[in-house]
């Protein structure tokens, strides 16, 4: 069997599938990266057992069709160094040896018994389907994936929550402090479905749709999902449990309003936060009509900061603090010049909202406030 393709891509497709596979697996074979070539292409598989995802790369030209294992660090080490040029394949099954050919060199290595290499289970009918377009799912994925939580106690908030409703398709993270919804009102269903993906493949989702364009399609049932691209496809293992009610811990009613720019308060936040108390980051608001003031001590270490920073405020004077790591990461994983800041009193959630939302959706972050000794 002989083949030709681009080095340059191959390395980068190896270089995304490379991320799937473990430093440690149970079975050696997964070690290594499975190759199907048929139908003037190749499939490239890697697969840590609960998750796997494939990626297709059309041929430049292929003689023969055939399927074989190699290692991946063997495989990822030949072809990274070499710059942009066509690479040839000479594939003996039957011998297990391979021998790629490049412009000034030639690779020799043997292949893996490719029949010991687990098959994906394929998702049976009737399981639900949802098409999203690439974008939007990669841009909800970044927005929420920083919002799960790492708790062995409760495994069904490690991961990301899918909702689909008649209303719409709302992806939602939290870990109890704060909290993450992004509600899409154009994927909707009258029969109610959800799913809880694993934060390891939603990582792996985000970095291959950062460069892909089209509809994602995902099929899921109660313990797996598929989500097929414009060049692959990965399926994984789901959280299994019931995510918690997350729309009774949004306030519904948070009277006082603050405007205010996001770059700029993000910044006033960068200033202030280190002179808070390493343990709590606790950074106090203290605001009113027209002015907001952020400060924080630490009374161990006799420091402190205080900035003020102009806003449009509507509402009761007001003491109110939060964690100010937790806040620095909401403000930097939305996108809108302002934000909008709801809150009701001290000891309730504040909700944070983009000034200007997202075509057809309505993206809505969380925070807990933390306890002032005033």
């Amino acid at each position: 069997m002989r083949f030709t393709l681009s080095s340059s891509l191959l390395s980068n497709r190896l270089q995304t599938l490379a991320k799937v596979i473990n430093s440690k697996n149970a079975l050696p074979i997964l070690d290594s990266f499975l190759f199907e070539v048929r139908n003037n292409q190749i499939i490239i598989t890697a697969s840590d057992s609960e998750t796997v995802m494939k990626s297709t790369i059309v041929l430049d030209y292929c003689d023969g069709e055939g399927t074989f294992a190699v290692p991946n660090r063997t495989i990822l080490d030949a072809v990274k160094e070499l710059a942009e040029q066509p690479l040839t394949f000479d594939v003996d099954t039957e011998k297990r040896s391979i021998q790629i050919s490049y412009q000034n060199g030639i690779y020799k290595f043997t292949t893996q018994d490719a029949d010991e290499y687990p098959r994906t289970q394929s998702i049976p009918d009737g399981a639900n389907v949802i098409s999203v377009d690439a974008s939007v799912l990669n841009d909800n994925i970044t927005r929420s994936i920083f919002a799960t939580a790492q708790d062995e106690l409760r495994p069904v908030m490690n991961g990301i929550y899918f909702d689909l409703t008649p209303e719409g398709l709302a992806i939602v993270a939290s870990d109890g402090h704060k909290l993450v919804r992004n509600k899409n009102f154009t994927i909707k269903s009258d029969i109610p479905a959800s799913f809880i993906m694993p934060k390891k493949p939603a990582n792996l989702l985000k970095n291959v749709l950062a460069k892909d364009s089209g509809d994602v399609v995902i099929k899921f049932d109660d313990r797996s999902a598929e989500i097929s691209f414009s060049d692959g496809m990965l399926a994984c293992r789901l959280i299994e449990g019931r995510y918690p009610n997350y729309n009774s811990v949004i306030p519904q009613n948070n009277p006082n309003q603050l405007t205010i720019d996001r770059k700029s308060l993000i910044g006033t936040l960068r200033r202030v936060l280190p002179f808070a108390s390493e343990s709590s980051q606790l950074i106090r608001f203290h605001l009113e009509a027209g002015k907001l003031e952020l400060s924080s001590e630490d009374i161990d270490f006799a420091t402190s900061a205080k900035e003020e920073i102009a806003c449009e405020y509507t509402g009761q004077n007001m003491n109110i603090g939060f964690k100010g790591s937790s806040l620095s990461e909401i403000l930097s994983n939305l996108d809108s010049e302002e934000v909008i800041i709801q809150l009701a009193d001290p000891s309730r959630a504040g909700i944070i909202v983009p000034a200007e939302q997202p075509e057809n959706e309505d993206v809505l972050m969380l925070i807990m406030p933390m306890l002032l000794n005033e």
